[in-house]
């Protein structure tokens, strides 16, 4: 990490709330865990007296599992975000350029600025078209964040394969990717993908991530990360999250239906609101002439909180909608409803 850049760096806004007496749809988190979660994380408590495995061999396993990987290529994080810091601290001298999608994460151009790196920012839709020439890395976001858009899957391939020729590397978030039935971009010569237990099983708090890599990239993120990068609970948590098949291909059936019925009923509220198709468990809308303010403080106002989408790069007139159960739908339906009634 670059000294200087530190002091110059500014703090990233995020979706979510710590009112437990809201809706929070404002962080794109499954409002469900795995079954057995909560026993897991109690039996891990007693090994929490002591220093866990830092090798980590069955968290590896079934993170390697989930994206069909040998074990030896994961680096487990605490949480995709730590992957994604790690990923670019051990790729990025400063003064080196490196392409960031817009409007997207926008901890990935802080990341490049704490690096003293000089992040290029370049439409999201256009970055699997992008020269990977005289750049250090590429970002893509799979699918993006927040506009919910997911690259082809060959385009991505064809992308990874001109940063290897060019000696670039390729940072895939695939925060997000778990939702989709695309496979992962690990195991690339060119590719870092940062994946993360967040999302997909429900679990912010319990910071659990890792990094895939191969070769020269996955011996860097080896010995720079710190030991013990994650505690015997989440160690232990998401090495049995992540062998859930059933409950993935669950929440996948869910978000899909329920997104459907989200944009369906979002069409017939406001004929001047438009949700962007999406891949992701959130939907992107554009609220138009619409008064983005007025409608946050009036969906809070109804106990629900959505994630005011004008935080990122080039966005002015956006909301970000999670994706959750039927219940949560049906409470977001009614704040755009109640507003078209209103008016």
């Amino acid at each position: 990490m670059d000294r200087e850049s530190v002091g110059e760096a500014d703090r990233v806004p995020h979706g979510g709330t710590t009112d437990r007496d809201v809706l929070d749809l404002s962080a794109n988190t499954n409002p469900r865990s795995p079954p057995g979660t909560a026993a897991v994380y109690e039996a891990a408590l007693a090994e929490a007296r002591r220093y866990p495995d830092d090798d980590y061999p069955e968290f590896r396993d079934a993170a390697a599992s989930v994206v069909d990987c040998d074990p030896e290529c994961v680096v487990p994080t605490p949480g995709g975000l730590a992957a994604i810091r790690l990923a670019l601290a051990t790729a990025v001298d400063p003064g080196d350029r490196v392409v960031v999608p817009y409007p997207s994460f926008g901890e990935y151009a802080r990341e490049v600025r704490l690096q003293g790196g000089e992040p290029v920012f370049v439409p999201e839709a256009d970055v699997v078209d992008v020269d990977p020439t005289g750049v250090a890395v590429v970002v893509v976001c799979t699918p993006n964040n927040p506009t919910g858009t997911l690259p082809d899957r060959e385009a991505l391939v064809g992308l990874a394969d001109r940063c290897a020729d060019a000696g670039t590397g390729l940072l895939a978030d695939e925060a997000f990717l778990g939702y989709t039935d695309q496979s992962s971009l690990a195991g690339h010569e060119a590719v870092v993908a940062a994946r993360s237990l967040t999302k997909l099983y429900g679990l912010p708090g319990l910071r659990a991530g890792y990094a895939v890599a191969t070769g020269d990239r996955r011996d860097d993120l080896a010995t720079a990360r710190r030991a013990w990068t994650l505690g015997a609970p989440a160690a232990a948590v998401g090495a049995h999250c992540l062998r859930q098949t059933d409950f993935v291909e669950d929440t996948r059936e869910t978000v899909v239906r329920e997104r459907r019925r989200l944009c369906d009923g979002l069409a017939g509220a406001d004929p001047a609101v438009e949700a962007l198709p999406s891949d992701a468990p959130y939907v992107l809308v554009d609220c138009g002439d619409r008064d983005v303010d007025a409608l946050l403080d009036d969906a809070r106002e109804q106990g629900v909180v959505l994630r005011d989408a004008r935080t990122f790069r080039g966005l002015d007139s956006h909301v970000r909608v999670a994706v959750e159960d039927a219940p949560a739908t049906d409470r977001a339906l009614e704040v755009f409803d109640a507003r078209r009634d209103r008016r």
